[in-house]
């Protein structure tokens, strides 16, 4: 499922190029293609033009939709939180998903020291969230958990109030695929709620998907 909310910066909205280059001068979500503090959340990299494989590649991964998330982290290492598309169940037993972040963004060495996680699936009504994680407005990392929405879950990691499912859990193991660090995390709490409209990023865009067009 490689296909996450910024591709080439965390996996964190799909297949966008001009994206892409936002995400470089702000911050790491959400399918190919995620300010903190405007330029101080990412490294920028070197401009690189993409390859015909690359391109097909990304302009493939825009044409598979997927939830959004927001994943968060909190410890001695500091706090912070990315937009993500590239998330996915691995087993249930133990119970355990994966994400992919681009191992270019500063944000990589916190979630790996801190170990501890949030996997925040955000509902429809949470568009702006996801943007401001995403690194596409101005408002810094912190303001971000000033935000009305938030509850302190296990070791303090930020655990969105309204999503439509969050699961806390710690970093059990990561590997390096190319660009990008893949994060194993065990769930250790899980919250659900029974209502609620997804949103999802597909075709380089969010949508809403009810969850009564769904139910049959």
């Amino acid at each position: 499922m490689v296909a996450g909310i910024f591709a080439t910066y965390a996996w964190v909205i799909v297949g966008d190029p001009a994206r892409h280059r936002q995400c470089r001068t702000i911050a790491a979500f959400v399918h190919s293609g995620a300010p903190m503090s405007s330029t101080t959340d990412i490294q920028r990299p070197a401009r690189v033009e993409p390859t015909d494989a690359q391109k097909a590649f990304r302009q493939a991964m825009a044409h598979l939709g997927a939830a959004v998330n927001v994943i968060t982290t909190a410890g001695p290492h500091g706090r912070c939180g990315i937009t993500a598309s590239a998330v996915c169940s691995v087993t249930d037993t133990p119970p355990t998903l994966l994400v992919c972040l681009n191992r270019s963004s500063a944000m990589r060495a916190t979630f790996e020291r801190n170990r501890h996680v949030c996997i925040n699936v955000l509902p429809a009504e949470h568009e702006q969230l996801a943007r401001h994680f995403a690194g596409l407005t101005d408002l810094p990392m912190e303001r971000r958990f000033d935000l009305p929405v938030w509850d302190r879950g296990e070791q303090d990691v930020p655990v969105l109030r309204d999503a439509l499912a969050s699961l806390q859990g710690t970093i059990a193991d990561m590997k390096e695929v190319g660009s990008h660090s893949v994060m194993f995390i065990e769930a250790t709490s899980i919250r659900v709620r029974d209502d609620g409209d997804s949103l999802i990023y597909f075709s380089r865009a969010f949508h809403r998907v009810s969850r009564t067009a769904c139910v049959r």
